[in-house]
């Protein structure tokens, strides 16, 4: 019953998502609790242990793309059946024969361990999931105590809110809460929530809804568990509006966690929205950012469905992540080959992504199967520590085209450079060293192959297969790059159709040029270089979403770029575009065409190519 977005492209995904609901919407309940008056949720300050808690992105293992898989063998008694207690243990154990050493600590149980083969839900006298006996004949803290024992870490899921089947028609009774039941802990006129619509929504106006949250973060602490995962959030999770708005959920957790005395990651999930940040950051660890990466295909993932999708998705967020939250990128699969279904390269990719993004690192792979390029991607010490370590997440430093570089600088002066060619073919892709914001020579270490390929000169060029990746850690040897800067709402510069000057506080000059859109452009007049070449052009712009737009240079030929999203219209970023100049004066266009471009805020140009 975890995360499945809504996605009409994608037809597969849906089914499995209506599948779920089907599964936990089977019992409905009957009587209804009386109506209450909506009162403000009360203000929580975040657990004293959430910041030590996720001072780093974690490190682990997670049950779910093995109990989603068609993979042949890995779930004979049905869907979803490999989620039991023997092949937990089993995974747990491998972990900390293999990984253990390099930093994986968690060992995390996803959906489920409260179903039966059936996918039929349990649940204690008081409305809270029990372990069921099929899956964990011997309950769930023995669970925990094994992976204690191995020295790891414990992590156990639930969906957000209260399950429709738990409800028992409002007479249930909620533990060590007086007369609280279930009537009291949700609205009066039932109303769902979650991801799935599994759920009657919790109204936190009533002090019972908070001592049920309360109920269940006791019985985790008790059992011994170290992690939690709250599914189905809203706003978010293919969910928006009131009904789905579950802020408050996430904020009862924190206060219930806190409550308990006992550290406990609170990670949220899925698909969250954006806009809500402030609140993630606020009482979670970590938050998911996207769909499921699995496929729910005959492997554990897809390039095409999903993980290709993080490029596109992940660029708004990056500025997010930092000690104390993480943007969460989903499970890393690349460690069983043919199971994981993609190529060497691709396998290669998606690490370097997961690990520049400082994305929580937890396999979904059978640990017990490891092959050695995937131990070879799963160990490598200098991968890690980019991850692990004070790096800033990297974010893209040239448009999101089908090749593109990623960098982040590090607190030693040098730069964390990753160079990506998404197209179904081979090419070649450069990183400029104007792009980073220095000229000259650098010397440049390959970090998957772990070796130093020496001193480069303006730019690193390295031909790429489909879907294939190189990391390096470039130390610069040469000067600060300097510019010229050229304001979007200048004078001298020339709109063209809808296009116009906006407002804009996070803009240079407080102003930008937008409603760049079908036909709309935005001339720069006059931009002098000193002698003709190609120069990496710096971009300030502003976009919600990710848009392409026309990049011309004194009537010529266009390229179109796509510039990745900067997460909302109140937030300006920065890419490099390469631009061919004459010497003297030139105009460089942004020019919409027939879509939606990005609104513009400055460039920088070069004083030499």
């Amino acid at each position: 019953m975890r995360s499945s977005s809504y996605a009409p492209t994608v037809p597969a995904r849906r089914s499995l998502r209506a599948l779920l609901v089907l599964a936990l919407t089977a019992a409905t309940a009957a009587a209804l609790p009386s109506a209450r008056a909506a009162t403000p949720t009360p203000t929580v300050t975040p657990a004293a242990s959430t910041s030590a808690l996720a001072a780093k992105p974690y490190m682990g293992w997670s049950s779910w793309s093995m109990q989603s898989s068609k993979y042949p063998g890995l779930n004979p008694d049905g869907d979803y059946s490999y989620l039991t207690e023997k092949n937990v243990l089993k995974q747990a154990d491998a972990l900390a024969a293999k990984l253990k050493p390099f930093g994986y600590e968690y060992v995390n149980l996803d959906a489920g361990w409260w179903m039966d083969q059936a996918w039929k839900p349990g649940f204690d006298g008081y409305g809270r999931q029990k372990a069921d006996p099929g899956r964990f004949p011997r309950g769930m803290k023995p669970v925990a105590d094994h992976i204690h024992g191995k020295g790891l870490k414990a992590g156990i899921y639930l969906p957000v809110g209260l399950q429709k089947e738990a409800y028992g028609e409002g007479e249930v009774p909620i533990w060590n809460a007086g007369d609280c039941t279930t009537a009291d802990v949700v609205y009066g006129d039932l109303r769902t929530t979650n991801g799935w619509d599994s759920a009657y929504k919790l109204d936190f106006s009533d002090p019972c809804a908070q001592k049920y949250v309360d109920s269940q973060a006791r019985l985790f602490a008790d059992w011994g568990y170290d992690f939690l995962k709250l599914d189905g959030v809203g706003p978010g999770s293919g969910k928006n509006g009131d009904q789905y708005d579950n802020v408050a959920d996430v904020a009862a957790w924190n206060k219930a966690i806190a409550a308990t005395g006992r550290p406990i990651h609170l990670e949220v999930s899925w698909s969250l929205d954006i806009g809500r940040i402030a609140d993630w950051k606020k009482y979670s660890d970590g938050w998911r950012i996207d769909t499921d990466v699995e496929c729910y295909c005959n492997t554990l993932v897809s390039w095409e469905n999903s993980v290709d999708d993080r490029w596109d998705d992940l660029p708004g967020w990056t500025r997010h992540a930092g000690p104390g939250g993480w943007n969460d990128l989903d499970s890393l699969d690349v460690g069983n080959g043919e199971m994981d279904g993609l190529t060497k390269a691709e396998r290669q990719s998606y690490a370097t992504l997961w690990a520049i993004a400082k994305s929580p690192l937890y396999t979904g792979d059978d640990l017990t199967k490891l092959d050695s390029y995937g131990v070879s991607l799963l160990t490598n010490r200098e991968v890690i520590a980019l991850n692990q370590g004070s790096m800033p997440p990297a974010r893209p430093i040239t448009p999101s085209d089908p090749q593109q570089v990623w960098a982040a600088k590090n607190t030693d002066g040098s730069y964390t450079v990753a160079l990506f060619n998404l197209a179904d073919r081979p090419a070649a892709v450069s990183a400029d060293w104007a792009a980073l914001g220095f000229t000259g020579k650098a010397a440049v270490r390959d970090l998957w192959n772990r070796e130093n390929l020496g001193t480069y000169k303006d730019k690193v060029t390295q031909a790429l297969p489909a879907h294939g990746s190189r990391l390096f850690t470039v130390t610069p040897r040469g000067t600060a790059l300097t510019t010229t800067g050229f304001e979007a709402e200048a004078a001298a510069n020339t709109l063209g159709g809808n296009a116009s000057l906006a407002d804009c506080s996070a803009c240079s000059g407080g102003k930008k040029v937008g409603n760049l859109y079908v036909g709309g452009s935005l001339r720069f007049n006059d931009v002098v270089v000193a002698k003709a070449g190609t120069y990496q052009v710096k971009v300030a712009y502003v976009s919600g979403d990710p848009r392409s737009v026309e990049v011309s240079a004194n009537g010529n030929g266009s390229t179109s770029h796509k510039f990745p999203s900067t997460g909302d219209w109140g937030t300006a970023d920065t890419v490099s575009v390469p631009v061919q100049l004459k010497a003297g004066a030139n105009t460089i266009t942004f020019d919409s065409g027939s879509g939606y471009a990005p609104d513009i805020d400055r460039i920088d140009v070069p004083k030499s190519s």
